[in-house]
């Protein structure tokens, strides 16, 4: 398959490898705080941890005013980690080792935010970059419906009929993200 891009995937892709490498930075320094801590939250509870976060940003925009310090900046890195690391317990759901080594959570890290630049110069392509025409809130108000969809899912016991289920929803999030922080970026 040939996929031509359009002029702008460049540009974008560049962004996104530096708003990733940001968070994967953090994710790194907190793995050398905490361990892999994290391992032992099943799926439903990371993504009630993206849907609190979410949900402060919308809060945070419709206030227009915030009382604890960390800024709508910081949370979009929280929601992209915390994709990141539900795309790594949906893959090792079999794996109940809690303390998984640097290296082997590095790999899990980059293949999958890897996969999601993929997805991302795919989705890019076919719809011209209209991205960056929207809204960050509308961006907030798209994750939030993507977790609400996610949550449904999970209370379905992961049963569909017709929807992609809740990977394509954390890869869409991560996306969304980092099209916030390009927004945030580019505003400040």
């Amino acid at each position: 398959m040939n996929l031509e891009l359009s002029p702008m995937t460049p540009q974008t892709i560049t962004e996104f490898q530096a708003i990733i490498q940001n968070c994967q930075n953090l994710f790194i320094k907190k793995n050398q705080d905490y361990g892999s801590a994290w391992r032992i939250l099943r799926l439903t509870s990371i993504t009630d941890q993206i849907y609190i976060k979410a949900k402060r940003i919308r809060t945070i925009q419709e206030k227009g005013t915030q009382q604890v310090a960390d800024d709508i900046t910081s949370e979009f890195v929280g929601i992209i980690n915390y994709c990141v690391m539900a795309l790594i317990q949906i893959e090792l759901t079999n794996n109940t080792e809690l303390d998984l080594p640097s290296d082997v959570l590095l790999a899990l890290y980059t293949k999958h935010v890897k996969e999601n630049e993929n997805l991302l110069s795919q989705k890019n392509h076919d719809y011209g970059e209209a991205w960056r025409d929207m809204r960050v809130s509308s961006m907030t108000d798209l994750i939030l419906m993507k977790l609400l969809r996610i949550k449904q899912i999970e209370d379905n016991k992961g049963l569909t009929q017709v929807s992609e289920g809740v990977e394509a929803g954390y890869r869409d999030i991560i996306n969304y993200s980092v099209f916030c922080l390009i927004k945030l970026e580019i505003k400040n």
